[in-house]
């Protein structure tokens, strides 16, 4: 209870926050200052803490290295750039910066150099790819934030001051992730506010949930997860919560197109203290030039791919040769590549490994090439489950989405069917899977069997002469809510009413005629 308290005065505080900086700078734009700054502050944390600790180990208790001359850090920065991937000097500390910013009136242009120093201090070296760009979305001259300078340092100043406000603790007391978990909830707020661009971000944690909790049961570690389209990495580190970030052995990778997202996605990694040797994320098309063929495959696959989106298709005469794509003997089709993805996954899937994809529902029903597709994935026995999500739990989007579970390596030739279309709430205006209901849907997905009007475990060979059809409802049948009627004692009841009916009309009649009598 004490850790959801902690948590909601986080939220409390962070929607605080959002509301009175977000002034005349639209809220998903602002998104990048706040979420800036907070890893500004928590990179800024997390370092000094670790200095801390090694000169605490060598005697030096009382040791502050954020209160140390630069000159003096300087001898230890190769060591720690090799452990922690960056360095930031005491000047440019977050506390430092922040204990300055009313006095400095060339605010932008400290914070600009502080970036680039941070950024410049991993060239060279094996984080330089992890750290490049990760500052490029905080643009601190920015005409959103003033028309002059003088307004623009004034807004950072506010923003600077209320992220140092926040209750996050000592960086290693935290009881909850602290950071992460302030992420999570502006990642979720602006989403919310920002419709369908920000949707694009962010997929619900109770949903990312579910999708690793399905990879990984039965196992207690893995050795490396993957995301093709990762967005801003929340499915992806929801393994560190299921699993523990120590039980992800061999570390977190993912690929995203959008450049803000990706860096978004870098930025969480750092927030949930997951070293950059552990994480590999790259930017570019995961369909056209994956960048991780050397990685796979992966034991755990997660995704919220982008749906039904354009890709080249049969227009690359290449892309039918390519690997991933030519076992299926077909292509998606160029103006639908959800199952282009699907098949991608696939590929990079290990023996004993499993994939949970979140699919648009067309892809379970339509014809022509994705029917062919579907063919291949039935034939093969590589769907393992198919779980129809309820309608509105995603940002941007009201649809009832599926999630299609991939295996290589299964114990029956069947096909798990599960409706779930009916577990959520109703909060705010989306729904909520509940824990309870995400429970139910884990548990129905292990125990693999029938449920009434819930799940249903298919033969492939009945899937086959169903044209393939993977829909949920074409397997699972509905519950039958309307009231069972019985005939006779409806008539009889009827004719009771009839009867009343009748009587009611002749004392009426009677009235009446009295009342004609009366007045003659």
């Amino acid at each position: 209870m004490a850790k959801e308290r902690e948590r909601e005065e986080l939220h409390r505080t962070i929607w605080q926050i959002a509301n009175d900086l977000r002034g005349s700078v639209d809220g998903w734009d602002f998104k990048s200052y706040v979420l800036g700054m907070l890893f500004y502050r928590f990179i800024s944390e997390n370092l000094t803490a670790y200095i801390n600790k090694e000169e605490a180990r060598t005697g030096n208790k009382d040791f502050n290295y954020a209160a140390i001359a630069d000159a003096e850090a300087e001898f230890g920065r190769p060591d720690t750039v090799k452990e922690k991937g960056f360095y930031i000097l005491p000047s440019e500390l977050f506390v430092n910066v922040r204990k300055k910013a009313k006095t400095d009136e060339n605010l932008n242009e400290t914070l600009s150099r502080v970036f680039k120093h941070i950024e410049a201090s991993a060239k060279g070296t094996e984080s330089e790819d992890d750290l490049k760009g990760l500052f490029d979305d905080i643009d601190v001259n920015s005409n959103k934030l003033g028309g002059t300078v003088q307004r623009r340092n004034d807004q950072l100043r506010k923003i600077l001051d209320a992220i140092g406000e926040l209750k996050l603790g000592d960086y290693q007391e935290n009881t909850i992730d602290a950071f992460g978990d302030a992420y999570e909830f502006l990642m979720t707020m602006y989403a919310s506010s920002a419709g369908k661009s920000g949707g694009e971000f962010f997929t619900p944690q109770e949903v990312s949930e579910l999708l690793a909790e399905i990879t990984v049961v039965g196992k207690k570690q893995v050795n490396k997860v993957y995301d093709p389209a990762c967005g801003s990495g929340s499915l992806l580190l929801k393994f560190a919560k299921v699993l523990g970030k120590e039980n992800v052995r061999q570390g977190f990778y993912g690929q995203e197109v959008n450049i803000t997202t990706y860096n978004l996605c870098r930025i969480n990694m750092f927030l949930h203290d997951i070293n950059y040797e552990k994480f590999d994320i790259a930017h570019g098309d995961t369909l056209l030039d994956p960048k991780h063929w050397d990685d796979e495959p992966f034991d755990a696959i997660v995704s919220n791919p982008p749906y039904s989106i354009k890709w080249e298709g049969d227009a690359n005469p290449l892309l039918i040769n390519d690997p991933r794509f030519s076992q299926a003997g077909v292509l998606a089709p160029k103006s639908k590549a959800d199952l282009a993805f699907t098949l991608h996954m696939l590929h990079w899937l290990s023996t004993s490994g499993t994939a949970a994809i979140v699919e648009f529902p067309g892809v379970l029903y339509r014809g022509g090439a994705e029917q062919k597709i579907r063919k291949y994935l039935v034939d093969n026995n590589y769907i393992d489950a198919v779980i129809q999500l309820p309608p509105d739990l995603f940002f941007g989007t009201t649809i009832a989405t599926c999630i299609v579970v991939l295996k290589k390596s299964k114990k029956d030739n069947a096909t798990l069917f599960i409706d779930a279309s009916a577990e959520f709430v109703r909060i705010g205006n989306k729904n909520k899977l509940t824990e309870t209901y995400r429970k139910k849907i884990l548990n129905a997905y292990i125990e693999r069997k029938d449920v009434d009007h819930f799940a249903a475990l298919v033969l492939n060979k009945d899937i086959a002469d169903n044209d393939y059809n993977i829909a949920v409802s074409s397997y699972v049948e509905g519950e039958n809510n309307t009231e069972v009627v019985d005939i006779q004692k409806l008539n009889a009841h009827i004719a009771e009413i009839v009867i009343k009916q009748n009587k009611l009309r002749i004392a009426i009649d009677e009235i009446v005629a009295d009342l004609e009598g009366g007045s003659l």
